[in-house]
C-alpha cells in the first residue's frame, strides 16, 4: 500500500512542484511505483510532466467533485516513469463547488483509497494557500514535506503551516504529521542562507532533511521542456541532489515503517 506524502507551503515560489516532480521522478528511477496528483490549478507539475494542461478532457477537478474515477483520468509522464492525476485551471473553481458536498474534505482520500494498492508511494504537489484544497492534500496523506527557501520571510509562515498541520492531526487525519523541512534554492555563498539553515537544524532538529537541494539553473530550465530536472539533465547539481533526496526518501521509509 502506498506511502502518501504531501508536498506544502503557503508560500508560492518556494520549490513546491520542483521538489515534487523531481522527487517523483528519482523515486521511479530507484524501481518504485509513484503516483502525482496535481492538486494545484496553476498545473505546473502536469506541464512539468509533459503533460499539456490545456488539452485535458478531464483532471482531478472531475474526480474531486465525483464526475470520473481515477482510473479515467490517469496518465502517464512523458517520460514514462510514473503515473500522474493532471490539473488545469478549472480545479480553481473546485472549492466552491464542494462547499456544499459531504465530507468535503475527504474527497481526494476517498479517491485515492481506490489505486492506494497500486503504488509505492503518492505525492501531491499543493497549492501555495492553506485551502481547502490543501486541506484535502492533508487529509489524505502519511506525511506532509516542507520545501523551504533559507530566508527570514521563509521561516515567519512556517508557524502557521506547522499549526494546520497539529489541528489536521488532532481533528482529522491521526496518521498526518511533518515528515521533514527541504532546504531548497540554496545558496551556499550567502551568509544569510548559512544562517537561516542553521536555525532551522537547532530548532526542528532530525526533521531537517540532510539533503540540500541547490539553486541550479537546469532545474529551472526543465519544465519548459516537460521534463523532471532529473531527465532534463541527469549531471547537473540540481538533479543529483533531488536522486539523493529520492533515495534519503527510501532510507526514512525503512527506519519508520
Amino acid at each position: 500500500m502506498a506511502t502518501i506524502f504531501c508536498i506544502a507551503n503557503q508560500k508560492g515560489g518556494v520549490g513546491k512542484t520542483t521538489t515534487t516532480v523531481n522527487l517523483a521522478a528519482g523515486l521511479a528511477r530507484l524501481k518504485q511505483k509513484i503516483l502525482l496528483v496535481d492538486l494545484d490549478p496553476q498545473g505546473n507539475a502536469t506541464m512539468g510532466s509533459g503533460i499539456q494542461k490545456t488539452a485535458l478532457d478531464a483532471s482531478i477537478y472531475e474526480v474531486l467533485l465525483g464526475l470520473s474515477d481515477v482510473e479515467s483520468v490517469l496518465q502517464r509522464a512523458s517520460t514514462d516513469y510514473y503515473d500522474i492525476l493532471p490539473a488545469n485551471r478549472e480545479l480553481a473553481g473546485a472549492e466552491v463547488e464542494m462547499v456544499d458536498i459531504e465530507r468535503r474534505e475527504k474527497r481526494l482520500k476517498e479517491a485515492l483509497d481506490s489505486v492506494r494498492n497500486r503504488y509505492d508511494f503518492i505525492l501531491v504537489d499543493c497549492p501555495p494557500a492553506l485551502s481547502l484544497l490543501t486541506l484535502n492534500a492533508f487529509c489524505s496523506a502519511d506525511g506532509v514535506i516542507i520545501p523551504m527557501q533559507c530566508e527570514y520571510y521563509a521561516l515567519e509562515g512556517l508557524s502557521d503551516l506547522v499549526n494546520t498541520v497539529k489541528h489536521v492531526h488532532a481533528n482529522l487525519n491521526r496518521n498526518l504529521r511533518i515528515i521533514g523541512l527541504l532546504r531548497v534554492m540554496f545558496d551556499k555563498r550567502a551568509t544569510l542562507s548559512q544562517h537561516v539553515s542553521d536555525q532551522l537544524e537547532k530548532h526542528f532538529g532530525d526533521r531537517v532533511f540532510k539533503t540540500i537541494i541547490p539553486r541550479n539553473v537546469r532545474l529551472a530550465e526543465a519544465p519548459s521542456y516537460g521534463l523532471p530536472g532529473i531527465d532534463f539533465d541527469p549531471s547537473s547539481r540540481g538533479a543529483q541532489a533531488y536522486l539523493n533526496f529520492a533515495q534519503e526518501m527510501l532510507e526514512w521509509l525503512k527506519v519508520n515503517h
